[in-house]
């Protein structure tokens, strides 16, 4: 199993489940020292072609699933399926399925990591491709994640079978803005494909761990004590926002996480659309009209010009081509171009607009019924969201050991001091170059000196190579940050007064775990019993807060500010009666268990000592 207390671990692994790539890095425990960590990155065999196998850094996102007569078995075979297609033959993963997916994309499954996190949908059910004919299997944002991992396991046992997978620790790696559903659906993931019980790690950390690692011990001359570090992660599926202050402990520098931002639906994918768009435009003034088959395709080519034109300097143009699905056309496919100008500029002013700080996110009214999809932002701009963030944490540093009385009650929003930035979308110079523009006019509206940014981020492998990189600090070796659980957690507890007509009783909020509070720990909420239903489903309210701080476990909150605390998926549970009738309301206490491997959990415990896990609702019907 991969709990950290065994000791028997040779290696600390760790997994980047990428919404676009999946990448995986190890740290050699037994050759590591201190902060020099001997670390290295897995080439990962994947299909590039029918029968051809190659060994590359990152494993695309993606799950093609293949009509039953168009590859013969032997061409989905695998180093380690012993000359056979991959387990049911019916499926591939990587870079042939990104590239087949692109002209058939009814049978191509993206973006799992944000169906994973999609509140709305069982995402245990057979759902993607979500527009997929009747005769195209669909699978779970569930099974696809675990497909996902099971390959990288599969991989790491083929090049170290000295070293068996399931005898490592294995750290893998979140969003920091996911809740304790998708953190446990991650979990439950990584337990299928075979990893024990991984640890999971929230990605800008991630990012910061192999910033630091990276820097071989110069990273204490890049920061210093009362610095204030703003992590943009802007990735294929999400745009992340997490704060590390950096304390002197004992004349020691300590990062501390303080702040995330909310689960933000918005990064490549959005912009790869946004791209398929514009070429659609310019086809349409020539008379050709595309349907919704070929949008799906040209979104895939505009993915792969985005990544070349922003990336290569020295790239002018890109081609797109288009299947067709008439026969009038030469070559049975539509053909355009986007250049390097159309991509920065449309990317840059539609996601990146210099906007002042007092921006905040738009918000539209919906139509009423709408297809079933992502849930997407709302507003593309990633600055009016990172606004809006630094806004809502302005005082996030206010009670941390030597920031006391360093914040300005008059500052509008937190002022950091230094940013990294990672995933693949700043890759691009002209990007990051936008974001520190913006973020320097802001401070300088309110007489702050500019920001900096950190150089020497791995923009690809940072998140796999920090995660190895936390599991190595996790068995002492290396550099640590602090902060436990980056929100507030409560539940509504319905308040007893007599039926008045017309009149819903008020809602309390409970905190059952407060901001902060460090993994492995249990605090058992003080004082008030409850009368909990065994037998029978029972119900909760539950809610988090990236701003409220200050409370404690069992604070109530008798109102609060709709910004203050967002309400999160119900706690369901049908608690097992064992011994006791069915209905029975047991007097019980609650108590919140931060586990080691990073999920949250309630945990309600009777008088005799009988205890109960109550689950989170991760809409729990199995396919």
């Amino acid at each position: 199993m991969n709990d950290i207390a065994n000791n028997d671990a040779r290696y600390a692994i760790g997994i980047d489940l990428g919404t676009t790539h999946s990448a995986l890095s190890y740290v050699d425990l037994q050759a590591s020292d201190g902060e020099q960590a001997d670390q290295g990155v897995l080439g990962i065999p994947q299909l590039t072609a029918p029968g051809t196998v190659d060994a590359l850094p990152l494993l695309p996102s993606f799950l093609y699933l293949p009509h039953p007569e168009e590859l013969a078995p032997g061409e989905l075979a695998l180093p380690w399926t012993n000359g056979q297609a991959a387990p049911a033959s019916s499926y591939v993963i990587g870079e042939m399925a990104r590239s087949r997916g692109a002209s058939t994309p009814i049978r191509l499954v993206s973006s799992a990591k944000s169906w994973l996190s999609h509140p709305s949908v069982d995402r245990r059910a057979a759902i993607l491709p979500t527009d997929a004919p009747e005769e195209v299997e669909r699978v779970s944002p569930l099974a696809a994640s675990t497909r996902y991992l099971e390959h990288l396991k599969a991989a790491w046992n083929a090049a170290h079978p000295e070293a068996p997978f399931e005898q490592q620790a294995v750290t893998v790696t979140i969003p920091a803005s996911f809740d304790p559903a998708a953190r446990e659906l991650t979990a439950e993931a990584a337990q299928r494909a075979g990893y024990g019980n991984p640890t999971l790690l929230e990605e800008p950390q991630a990012a910061l761990y192999s910033w630091i690692e990276g820097s071989g011990g110069r990273w204490r001359k890049q920061v210093k004590a009362g610095d204030i570090v703003l992590v943009v992660d802007v990735g294929g599926g999400t745009s992340d926002f997490s704060l590390i202050a950096i304390l002197e402990r004992d004349g020691n520098l300590e990062p501390h996480r303080v702040a995330v931002g909310d689960h933000i639906l918005l990064g490549g994918d959005n912009m790869d659309l946004a791209l398929a768009h514009l070429v659609a435009r310019k086809l349409q003034t020539n008379g050709t009209q595309l349907d919704a088959w070929q949008m799906r395709a040209l979104t895939y080519a505009c993915r792969g010009a985005k990544e070349h034109l922003l990336a290569d300097a020295d790239a002018t143009t890109w081609p797109i081509v288009v299947p067709s699905r008439g026969s009038k056309l030469i070559g049975g496919s539509i053909r355009t171009e986007l250049t390097r100008d159309e991509v920065t500029t449309f990317i840059t002013d539609g996601f990146f607009p210099r906007v002042d700080a007092a921006a905040r996110p738009a918000v539209r009214t919906r139509a009423g019924l709408t297809q079933v999809g992502l849930p997407y932002a709302q507003d593309a701009a990633v600055t009016r969201h990172l606004a809006a963030f630094l806004a809502r944490q302005a005082g996030a540093t206010a009670a941390l050991e030597g920031f006391a009385g360093n914040v300005d009650p008059n500052h509008s929003f937190l002022h950091p001091s230094a940013v990294l930035f990672n995933g693949g979308v700043f890759k691009s110079d002209i990007l990051a170059t936008r974001v520190m523009d913006t973020l320097n006019d802001w401070l300088a509206t309110e007489g702050a000196a500019p920001a900096r940014m950190l150089e020497g981020a791995d923009l690809d492998l940072a998140v796999a190579r920090g995660a190895a990189y936390y599991g190595y600090a996790r068995r002492g070796g290396g550099v640590r940050i602090r902060g436990g659980t980056a929100r507030s957690y409560y539940v509504g507890v319905e308040s007893s007064m007599p039926a008045i007509p017309g009149f819903e009783p008020p809602l309390e909020a409970l905190c059952v775990a407060p901001f902060g509070m460090e993994e492995g720990s249990e605090l058992e909420l003080p004082g008030q019993e409850f009368g909990l239903v065994v037998g029978e489903p029972v119900h909760f309210r539950f809610f988090g807060s990236t701003t409220r701080r200050e409370d404690r476990i069992g604070t109530v909150l008798e109102s609060w500010h709709p910004d203050e605390l967002q309400e999160l998926n119900e706690i369901q549970a049908t608690l097992p009666a064992e011994g006791r009738t069915p209905g029975d309301a047991v007097q019980v206490k609650l108590h919140a268990v931060a586990t080691e491997a990073g999920t949250l959990e309630l945990v309600a415990v009777a008088r005799d000592g009988q205890r109960w896990k109550v689950e989170f609702d991760v809409r729990s019907t199995e396919q």
